[in-house]
């Protein structure tokens, strides 16, 4: 089952580079992405008793992450078939092949056990969605394209130094291949400390740049602002969420040899950094996808600040990557669409949506007010309850502070997109043939409705699942043993020390 997951995406892109007709090649995307959340959730019934060697598994905490990306996967190859007839100028063969591939490597990540390999599909999600990021064949966008791929490679460098350290780290305690995460976490007591804070370091540099923390986020209003919509969507919900499985993986290790207290100063320090920084610039933004990419990094550092806190609100920082990445494919879609209609993705240009585009401009609207944490959408679950968490753990100033900073990005995202929804209209607009189509509304509207779903219901099994996940965060075993390799006696130098 774990190989059917990463192949059936990855044969799908084959097939896609290899089909002629565009509309095939769209209709494989929804085709192809329903299949594999059925596979998943085939999967997901009997996860626990899924075989798991040394480089394969899917354990609790992969599956969660897989669940929320396939579905996000389902929800843009839904939109996409509408979208790419509207830009019929472009050839899709490339674009729909990243797709599909992206879905594959992301599912390679998810349940990669070994660092290396974890490592290695992260890099090749990378280079797989640069092409989509150029999809619009401009200036811009191919200024975006190299910033993505020039400082994502700086990051991915960075984690690929952390990830050595880390072997290093093992070493030291006598711990050889295969350094599967159970293997690092069962003999987590062996760990050179040094080394293992220095690979932590560098993990969370190197695999925060890819989830756009401040100050590493330099990539993504670029990024998000020139791209397409179904991409921005995949970015923020789908990239960024990989890059936070690899570093939760690290942390779990980390946790497991007793340096939680470490590890979560530092997640508390960059969550408060990526809101604060969000704030700054989302004050009088007048371009409102870049407005979405800052509050893409706004949410990336709410996602570390909940582990940093742990307990329970650890917990609700993975039900947070699903909430943010359902509200976000709402807002990346509908300001899409919003962009077709007026050409533009600037004020004063673009003003009034919900008069020209009323459908999507509700959306926005709504998507506005879920992401921000008003009831009954899902990021008011988490967000309150990593409040909660903060303010009942000895964490009062930070619980302060995260609350302080959640009202002002309210105050300060609220005055773009009202202008952009109910604004008067200005005389400067450009109206094109683009109007809200069943198409490019139905996926979008699907989305909200589960994002309100998770809000007010959490079916148990995924409760179960979700609890499993978090306890691997937290540096506890699996549910399942994994049989391990004897252990050679401890290499005792003065450099294996702990301290």
């Amino acid at each position: 089952m774990a190989l059917l997951l990463i192949a059936l995406p990855l044969l799908a892109a084959l097939v896609a580079y290899l089909v002629d007709s565009p509309t095939l090649r769209a209709r494989m995307l929804p085709a192809a992405g329903t299949l594999h959340l059925l596979l998943l959730l085939a999967a997901l019934r009997h996860w626990d008793s899924l075989p798991v060697n040394a480089w394969l598994g899917l354990d609790a905490l992969g599956a969660w992450v897989l669940l929320v990306i396939s579905v996000l996967f389902c929800i843009c190859a839904f939109y996409a078939p509408s979208y790419l007839v509207l830009r019929a100028d472009r050839d899709s063969r490339i674009f729909c092949v990243s797709l599909l591939a992206f879905l594959g490597l992301a599912s390679l990540l998810a349940q990669a056990r070994h660092p290396g390999v974890a490592w290695v599909a992260m890099e090749t999600t990378t280079l797989v969605t640069a092409p989509l990021i150029y999809f619009n064949r401009n200036r811009r966008s191919l200024e975006a394209t190299w910033k993505y791929l020039l400082i994502g490679s700086v990051g991915i460098a960075l984690a690929l130094l952390g990830t050595l350290f880390l072997a290093y780290a093992a070493h030291f305690g006598g711990l050889e291949e295969p350094l599967h995460y159970t293997r690092l976490m069962q003999h987590a007591d062996l760990l050179s400390r040094p080394w293992l804070r220095a690979a932590f370091v560098l993990c969370l540099v190197g695999y925060g740049t890819k989830m756009g923390l401040a100050p590493l986020h330099t990539w993504k209003p670029d990024a998000y602002g020139e791209t397409p919509g179904i991409v921005g969507a995949l970015l923020a919900g789908g990239v960024t969420s990989c890059a936070f499985l690899a570093l939760l993986r690290i942390y779990g290790v980390v946790v497991a040899a007793g340096e939680a207290k470490f590890a979560q100063e530092l997640l508390v320090g960059f969550g408060m950094l990526s809101m604060a920084w969000a704030m700054v610039f989302l004050v009088r933004q007048m371009d409102f996808k870049r407005m979405l990419a800052y509050s893409s990094v706004e949410h990336m550092g709410i996602l570390v600040f909940g582990i940093g806190i742990g307990g329970a609100a650890a917990r609700f920082a993975l039900f947070h990557l699903a909430a943010n990445a359902l509200v976000k494919s709402v807002l990346f879609l509908s300001a899409g669409n919003i962009h077709r209609s007026y050409s533009s993705k600037t004020l004063p240009q673009v003003t009034g949506a919900i008069r020209r585009t009323p459908v999507s401009g509700w959306l926005f609207l709504l998507g506005f007010l879920a992401i921000t944490g008003l009831p009954p959408f899902a990021p008011f679950i988490s967000e309150f309850n990593i409040a909660a968490g903060a303010l009942t753990t000895g964490h009062v100033v930070a619980g302060v502070a995260f609350l302080a900073l959640l009202a002002g990005i309210f105050i300060a995202m609220s005055e773009t997109v009202l202008q952009v929804v109910f604004g008067t209209p200005s005389p400067q607009r450009v109206r094109t043939p683009y109007s809200d189509t069943v198409a490019t509304t139905a996926p979008l509207i699907a989305a909200l409705g589960l994002a309100g779903l998770l809000g007010l219901w959490l079916p148990k099994p995924m409760f179960t699942l979700l609890e499993q996940a978090t306890l691997t965060v937290n540096g506890s075993m699996p549910p399942r043993e994994v049989p391990t390799a004897p252990l050679p006696a401890p290499v005792l130098t003065a450099e294996a020390s702990h301290e």
